[in-house]
């Protein structure tokens, strides 16, 4: 099984913390969605006949596209792959373009899941963050999504300098009484070169506060998990039979497809890399070319991703795992790095699977780079 992500590189405005490749210009708009149904059309045979369940539409703003648009691209897929009779298809949306005759519509199409970018019910927040939406909207759109869709993940951010512990409280209840079956929720991070690095370096905007982000988030975990939500990945929660199998597959390492400039790819044995800029893009596709760059992962390379991935997740490490794919020296090597960190109660190991405590969930990507291989 595998998935296809794609990713579509347009948004309305600039959000101040976001680092990913995206333009606020649609002018390509039209040669830009030419050259993503010609890179499927490319790469399907990439994936050696392996049967799609998951097609994500991320990005940028991929909500920004007409329903017609979204569907001949699904339908591209579909026609150039096995799909499975009843695809998860997932839909990134903001608040701003989601009116009600638009969900409806959505909700009448093949897309089946919706991820919401909320990011706060606060007004000052989504100023802060230079968001498109308001806070109004962004309670509406929940509203009349979830007459529609049952399938519906929110993203929320914590760690916003000036979000008490108290609004974040609020932003937690206003997302459970909506009803959704899923949320994933980001630690605000100062990305080099975006807008608010900028204004934290002038002193515009508060430096974030690590104290703050990681009280927010035990708050969210402990308030999620007592309605019935696992905490199946650091960052995600979801109510039993909706955890997002697209992401879930990415954790687990499973092969899938990235179309689109930035996009990413991986098949277990190489990790591939769009270039992420939309002319060039267009450009080498429309020459029947892949600007794609391909980098082979060594036994170390697939070794560390597979500790990184997994220590995110409910599912942990299996050391059995490791010897048999990665060798009994790598087994070795992170049952004994990871003795300190089981001492202070930030992993435990169960049997032969090492997983992340509540406790150390917060800093488990620090924990996850001391159990890395350096040298072999």
């Amino acid at each position: 099984m595998s998935g296809i992500y794609i990713h579509i590189p347009f948004c309305k405005q600039a959000c101040h913390y976001c680092d990913f490749h995206f333009s606020t210009s649609l002018k390509k708009k039209e040669p830009v969605l030419k050259a993503l149904k010609k890179e499927l059309i490319l790469r399907k045979d990439e994936l050696g006949g392996a049967t799609i369940e998951t097609i994500y539409f991320g990005g940028g703003t991929p909500s920004l596209l007409t329903t017609d648009e979204i569907l001949d691209l699904v339908g591209t897929v579909q026609v150039n792959y096995a799909v499975i009779e009843d695809p998860e298809i997932t839909l990134e949306a903001n608040p701003d373009d989601l009116s009600l005759e638009r969900i409806k519509t959505l909700a009448g199409s093949p897309v089946n899941r919706l991820s919401i970018g909320v990011q706060s019910f606060f007004e000052k927040d989504l100023k802060l963050m230079n968001r498109a939406h308001n806070a109004q909207e962004a309670r509406q759109v929940l509203d009349w999504a979830t007459q529609y869709f049952k399938n519906i993940s929110i993203d929320l951010i914590y760690g916003i300098p000036g979000l008490t512990d108290q609004e974040w409280q609020e932003n937690i209840r206003i997302a459970l009484a909506s009803g959704v079956p899923h949320i994933s929720s980001y630690a605000l991070t100062v990305e080099p070169k975006t807008a608010l690095a900028n204004f934290v370096a002038k002193g515009i905007v508060p430096e974030v506060d690590d104290e703050q982000a990681q009280r927010q988030f035990l708050q969210l975990v402990q308030e999620l998990e007592s309605k019935d939500f696992v905490n199946y990945e650091i960052s995600n929660f979801g109510k039993a039979g909706y955890f997002s199998k697209n992401n879930t597959a990415y954790w687990l390492g499973k092969s899938y497809l990235g179309i689109g400039p930035s996009a990413h790819s991986f098949n277990g044995t190489h990790r591939g890399w769009n270039v992420r800029n939309n002319q060039t893009y267009v450009k080498a596709i429309e020459a029947n070319e892949l600007p794609i760059e391909i980098e082979e992962l060594s036994v170390k390379d697939r070794y560390n991703e597979y500790v990184m991935t997994g220590l995110r997740t409910v599912w942990g490490i299996s050391l059995e795992r490791i010897a048999n794919e990665f060798g009994h020296n790598y087994a070795k090597y992170a049952k004994m790095q990871a003795q300190k960190y089981v001492a202070e109660h930030l992993l435990f190991l169960e049997v032969d699977i090492l997983r992340a405590t509540r406790k150390g969930k917060f800093l488990v990507d620090g924990i996850a780079s001391d159990l890395f291989m350096v040298k072999l």
